[in-house]
């Protein structure tokens, strides 16, 4: 099926997975509508997607942990392209630490954006899909949704909780409004994700064996994401689990 001409919002739009996936959909055709909290990086991703001369983009910052920020997203988005085609909940946060050291206010911060901002988002295109009868939403979960490793039990937790919400969606939503739903896993990703762990013990314990790997790179995960949304509507991918060659766990 082609992408070409639909709409798509993708949340954590200003780099990484969110930044490569917009520019791949744009180069299919697609219209983007770009979110994240830092306005000039959007700005500088519209301005390569319209050096394309294919799909359009729209910028609309905000913070997925904000209902009003995605009211406003929907409003601006129908108004701009008269529909919302697809959801990419790709906003995310990694601030891995051993429980025993008690980054509560880390914790708190990933279930708001983990969970609730990939709630929010569905919540939010979840009227205007059911009434078009149509519709794609990938979630970005994680490898760490299927393997608990210590110093990742607040992160696996959440993303195990996105790959769970995301199979209950499917279910609700694929035979009944012909919502396609799908939960994307990657392993290690070659992204800013990391710098968000303040956890010295974690850094030097964990982080040391991702540099003895070629880890993913965010192109790879944007493919997946095209081939998810462009299948037939009769066929519904509903997880892909992708993983550096070298990764063993």
């Amino acid at each position: 099926m082609s992408i070409k001409g639909k709409t798509v919002i993708i949340t954590g739009a200003s780099s990484g997975i969110g930044e490569a996936t917009a520019m791949k959909l744009a180069k299919e055709g697609a219209n983007v509508v770009l979110t994240a909290r830092r306005e000039e990086k959007l700005k500088d991703l519209k301005g390569k997607i319209d050096k394309l001369n294919a799909g359009k983009a729209l910028v609309v910052p905000g913070d997925v942990t904000k209902k009003e920020d995605f009211k406003n997203l929907i409003e601006k988005t129908k108004k701009e392209f008269n529909s919302v085609d697809g959801l990419i909940n790709n906003a995310g946060l990694m601030p891995l630490s051993y429980v025993k050291n008690l980054h509560t206010e880390e914790w708190d911060k990933m279930i708001d954006v983990n969970i609730k901002g990939v709630m929010n988002g569905v919540a939010a295109v979840l009227p205007t899909m059911m009434e078009q009868k149509s519709g794609n939403i990938i979630n970005i979960s994680s490898s760490a949704a299927n393997k608990m490793y210590p110093g990742g039990a607040v992160y696996c937790a959440t993303k195990s909780a996105v790959k769970m919400f995301s199979e209950g969606l499917r279910q609700e939503l694929a035979p009944n409004f012909n919502i396609n739903v799908t939960s994307i896993e990657p392993g290690f990703v070659d992204t800013e994700l990391t710098d968000t762990i303040t956890d010295d013990e974690i850094k030097e314990d964990l982080l040391s064996n991702f540099q003895e790997m070629t880890p993913l790179q965010a192109e790879d995960i944007a493919e997946a994401i095209f081939y998810s949304m462009s299948q037939p509507k009769r066929a519904n991918i509903n997880d892909v689990y992708i993983m550096p060659t070298e990764q063993q766990q």
